[in-house]
């Protein structure tokens, strides 16, 4: 099996088309006041605590969750192109751990065609990520970031 076939099968991807131009696109997934406000699923407060925004540079998001329990994100950015794509490792403590998630960012006229992808260790994980709700959870958290860039 190719290499490529091996990554496709360790992959979930959600593709969305967001009415909004893609500076504030970017802006909303790289500045802490922007993802303090869509960041994690309906009924989730998000604090940051910490976001250092360059490669090499970690991010640490506290989601609270609606039973009171707090829920960790965390990761490392490995590439940062502008406007167009971020790579950074990941964990969703307790649910996720080392995963590496791909935003991709397109201009599309005054929207933006997103892309996001998130690739696991293996595919016997991957696909028990897909079942406890990947689709669900990470479509309502896009969905908030649709309405918020609609305040915007």
């Amino acid at each position: 099996m190719s290499k490529i076939n091996e990554i496709d099968n360790r992959t979930l991807t959600l593709q969305k088309t967001f009415d909004a131009p893609i500076q504030l696109v970017w802006e909303a997934w790289t500045q802490p006041e922007h993802i303090a406000n869509w960041w994690g699923p309906k009924g989730m407060e998000t604090k940051v605590i910490e976001h250092n925004f360059e490669v090499g540079g970690s991010w640490k998001y506290a989601m609270q969750m609606p039973d009171g329990n707090e829920f960790i994100a965390e990761g490392i950015y490995s590439e940062i192109i502008e406007l167009q794509k971020i790579v950074t490792s990941a964990d969703f403590k307790p649910m996720t751990e080392g995963v590496t998630l791909h935003i991709l960012l397109e201009e599309n006229g005054d929207q933006t065609n997103f892309t996001f992808s998130v690739v696991h260790a293996t595919e016997e994980y991957c696909k028990q990520q897909e079942q406890m709700g990947f689709y669900n959870g990470w479509g309502s958290t896009f969905d908030r970031l649709g309405e918020y860039l609609q305040k915007q």
